[in-house]
């Protein structure tokens, strides 16, 4: 049943139609749980709360099918401006972005363009830009494109997801570039083809490549609620000694909200992964698909409970 629900939900999180319809409507039917309103302000609010509990935060300006060079330059934009309001109010924050808001779809050159712009703040204004991972098709074109990016700028990251294949070779491969990276499971419907149908072995896989990527000696950001991942994590820093400078955890806002608290207090870096925007529809409905006890959210949301 939990497989049916979790298919169900990524089917509906790459449908057009009710993508626009929830742009009309904004955020409704629970996603406000999920998504720190529509606008800048509203992020930066939410950002000042998490930071007096003791998070780091990582902010996503929400945008998905983009079809122009146009939208693609407005979301670059947006990007500019919660990058000018991070520094601004001096807020212990990142930004996080996909390259798909950036017109990946469209030309490399407009992402290249938009990325430059951007990044050229971002490393001026000393503000972090991880480029978040999308569906495997567009895994290659994403890497390729941070590779380019790193050689030019410091303050840029990537994703790189466990339940892919191919994705030990990359962490591997992508040593060299010194890389700040977040490790996850990942959320998208892959083909077994690509990607290990099997909880257990995506499980596993993550932990390989916490290990590898710890043991180069790099930046790395384990983003999981699971807490087998996170007691690993701590049981292989411990042996090892690798300094908590060197690691941190995250999680996405509003999940598992007192576990983001207790680590905090046993002294680890907590980043929370805190989106924001009116294209909060596909992001939703891949968390529901993540967590199918979310939709008890939507549920009391329709019934105004």
């Amino acid at each position: 049943m939990e497989r049916i629900l979790r298919n169900f939900f990524l089917f509906l999180s790459k449908n057009r139609f009710f993508t626009k319809l929830a742009k009309k409507y904004g955020l409704r039917f629970g996603a406000g749980k999920f998504v720190a309103g529509e606008t800048v302000p509203d992020a930066v609010e939410t950002i000042k709360e998490l930071n007096k509990k003791g998070m780091a935060v990582t902010i996503d300006h929400l945008g998905e099918f983009i079809d122009s060079e146009a939208e693609a330059r407005e979301a670059a934009e947006g990007c500019i401006k919660a990058i000018e309001a991070i520094a601004e109010h001096q807020l212990d924050s990142q930004l996080s972005l996909k390259l798909t808001s950036m017109g990946l779809d469209i030309s490399e050159d407009l992402v290249m363009e938009n990325m430059r712009r951007l990044l050229d703040v971002a490393e001026e204004k000393d503000v972090f830009v991880t480029i978040d991972m999308e569906d495997y098709e567009r895994c290659e074109k994403t890497l390729e494109i941070f590779k380019k990016l790193r050689e030019d700028y410091e303050h840029i990251g990537t994703v790189l997801q466990s339940y892919l294949y191919r994705t030990v070779d990359d962490i591997k491969e992508l040593d060299k570039y010194n890389p700040n990276l977040r490790l996850v499971k990942g959320a998208y419907k892959e083909s077994p083809k690509v990607a290990f149908p099997d909880k257990k072995d995506v499980d596993e896989n993550l932990k390989k490549i916490i290990r590898i990527h710890l043991l180069n000696g790099n930046y790395t950001a384990v983003a999981s609620h699971d807490d087998r991942m996170i007691e690993y994590t701590k049981s292989l820093v411990e042996e090892k000694d690798i300094s908590k400078e060197q690691f941190e955890f995250q999680m996405l806002y509003g999940i598992r909200v007192e576990r983001q608290e207790e680590l905090v207090k046993e002294g680890y870096k907590m980043r929370v992964y805190v989106p924001y925007g009116n294209d909060w529809y596909g992001y939703f409905m891949r968390r529901l698909a993540e967590r199918p006890a979310n939709v008890a959210f939507v549920l009391k949301g329709v019934f105004g409970k």
